[in-house]
Protein backbone atom coordinates (compact mmCIF):
# COMPACT_ATOMS: atom_id res chain seq x y z
CA UNK A 1 0.00 0.00 0.00
CA UNK A 2 3.21 2.40 0.69
CA UNK A 3 4.06 1.96 -2.94
CA UNK A 4 0.61 3.46 -4.13
CA UNK A 5 0.35 5.73 -1.54
CA UNK A 6 4.15 7.16 -2.97
CA UNK A 7 2.88 7.12 -6.59
CA UNK A 8 -0.57 8.79 -5.20
CA UNK A 9 2.09 11.44 -3.94
CA UNK A 10 3.75 11.77 -7.30
CA UNK A 11 0.79 12.79 -8.99
CA UNK A 12 -0.19 15.31 -6.89
CA UNK A 13 3.30 16.41 -7.03
CA UNK A 14 3.03 16.90 -10.78
CA UNK A 15 -0.53 18.58 -11.22
CA UNK A 16 1.27 20.75 -8.47
CA UNK A 17 3.90 21.55 -10.40
CA UNK A 18 2.21 21.43 -13.73
CA UNK A 19 -0.20 24.37 -12.03
CA UNK A 20 3.00 26.17 -10.86
CA UNK A 21 4.36 25.69 -14.33
CA UNK A 22 0.81 27.70 -15.68
CA UNK A 23 1.42 30.48 -13.38
CA UNK A 24 4.99 31.44 -13.89
CA UNK A 25 4.31 31.08 -17.61
CA UNK A 26 1.55 33.44 -17.49
CA UNK A 27 3.52 36.11 -15.13
CA UNK A 28 6.51 35.83 -18.01
CA UNK A 29 3.94 36.27 -20.49
CA UNK A 30 0.87 38.14 -20.18
CA UNK A 31 -1.00 37.34 -23.70
CA UNK A 32 -0.71 33.68 -22.47
CA UNK A 33 -4.20 32.63 -21.42
CA UNK A 34 -3.55 29.48 -20.88
CA UNK A 35 -0.79 26.96 -21.05
CA UNK A 36 -1.77 25.80 -23.96
CA UNK A 37 -1.18 28.66 -25.66
CA UNK A 38 2.58 28.52 -25.73
CA UNK A 39 2.05 26.35 -28.56
CA UNK A 40 0.52 29.32 -30.78
CA UNK A 41 3.16 31.39 -29.55
CA UNK A 42 5.69 28.96 -30.92
CA UNK A 43 4.36 28.40 -34.33
CA UNK A 44 3.77 32.16 -35.02
CA UNK A 45 7.75 32.49 -34.89
CA UNK A 46 7.73 35.84 -33.91
CA UNK A 47 6.70 35.60 -30.38
CA UNK A 48 8.69 33.01 -29.02
CA UNK A 49 11.31 29.83 -30.18
CA UNK A 50 10.77 26.48 -29.74
CA UNK A 51 12.67 25.96 -26.81
CA UNK A 52 14.43 28.31 -24.21
CA UNK A 53 13.91 30.04 -21.18
CA UNK A 54 10.95 31.82 -19.50
CA UNK A 55 11.51 32.99 -16.16
CA UNK A 56 12.39 29.71 -13.87
CA UNK A 57 11.77 27.31 -16.36
CA UNK A 58 13.67 26.00 -19.48
CA UNK A 59 10.97 24.90 -21.86
CA UNK A 60 10.91 23.09 -25.55
CA UNK A 61 7.93 22.84 -27.59
CA UNK A 62 7.57 19.47 -28.75
CA UNK A 63 4.51 17.96 -31.14
CA UNK A 64 1.20 18.50 -29.16
CA UNK A 65 3.64 19.16 -25.83
CA UNK A 66 5.98 20.83 -24.11
CA UNK A 67 8.50 19.68 -21.73
CA UNK A 68 9.40 22.51 -18.51
CA UNK A 69 12.18 21.81 -16.79
CA UNK A 70 12.80 24.11 -13.55
CA UNK A 71 16.15 25.71 -12.24
CA UNK A 72 16.14 22.25 -9.93
CA UNK A 73 15.97 20.13 -12.82
CA UNK A 74 12.19 18.61 -11.72
CA UNK A 75 10.59 18.02 -15.36
CA UNK A 76 6.71 18.55 -16.29
CA UNK A 77 6.21 17.30 -20.01
CA UNK A 78 2.47 17.73 -20.81
CA UNK A 79 0.65 17.55 -24.23
CA UNK A 80 -3.04 19.53 -24.67
CA UNK A 81 -5.89 18.55 -26.37
CA UNK A 82 -7.31 20.21 -29.35
CA UNK A 83 -9.58 22.42 -27.26
CA UNK A 84 -6.33 23.43 -25.19
CA UNK A 85 -6.77 21.14 -22.00
CA UNK A 86 -3.73 19.78 -20.29
CA UNK A 87 -2.99 15.83 -20.96
CA UNK A 88 -0.52 13.43 -19.56
CA UNK A 89 0.03 10.01 -19.25
CA UNK A 90 2.12 7.21 -16.96
CA UNK A 91 5.45 8.12 -18.82
CA UNK A 92 5.18 11.80 -18.43
CA UNK A 93 4.74 11.00 -14.90
CA UNK A 94 7.25 8.73 -14.53
CA UNK A 95 9.25 10.69 -16.14
CA UNK A 96 8.73 14.05 -13.32
CA UNK A 97 9.05 11.20 -10.86
CA UNK A 98 12.60 10.34 -11.73
CA UNK A 99 13.69 13.65 -11.97
CA UNK A 100 12.86 15.54 -7.95
CA UNK A 101 15.59 16.21 -6.61
CA UNK A 102 15.11 13.22 -4.31
CA UNK A 103 13.89 10.66 -7.37
CA UNK A 104 10.86 8.71 -7.00
CA UNK A 105 10.64 5.58 -9.34
CA UNK A 106 7.34 4.04 -9.31
CA UNK A 107 5.80 1.53 -11.07
CA UNK A 108 2.92 1.70 -13.95
CA UNK A 109 0.71 -0.59 -12.00
CA UNK A 110 1.00 1.67 -9.19
CA UNK A 111 0.57 4.79 -10.62
CA UNK A 112 -2.71 3.89 -12.70
CA UNK A 113 -3.69 2.85 -8.79
CA UNK A 114 -3.20 5.95 -7.96
CA UNK A 115 -4.91 7.75 -10.50
CA UNK A 116 -8.13 5.81 -10.14
CA UNK A 117 -7.79 6.96 -6.59
CA UNK A 118 -7.60 10.68 -7.54
CA UNK A 119 -10.76 10.22 -9.49
CA UNK A 120 -12.86 12.72 -9.95
CA UNK A 121 -9.71 14.85 -9.12
CA UNK A 122 -8.51 13.43 -12.48
CA UNK A 123 -10.67 12.50 -15.24
CA UNK A 124 -9.11 9.77 -17.93
CA UNK A 125 -10.01 11.41 -21.10
CA UNK A 126 -8.83 8.68 -23.65
CA UNK A 127 -7.29 5.10 -22.70
CA UNK A 128 -4.36 6.06 -20.66
CA UNK A 129 -4.37 9.96 -20.91
CA UNK A 130 -5.62 11.87 -17.98
CA UNK A 131 -6.27 15.68 -17.19
CA UNK A 132 -7.00 17.51 -14.43
CA UNK A 133 -10.99 18.17 -14.28
CA UNK A 134 -12.25 21.33 -13.85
Amino acid sequence: MERVEDARGLVLGYVDALNAVGEAMRVEIPSLERLADILGLVRSRRIIGRSGQVGAYAYTVHGAGCRFVSDNDTEVDVDFEADGSEIFDLWRLRLFGLSLPEPLDVTDQDLRAAVRSLQPLLTEVRPGWFSVAH
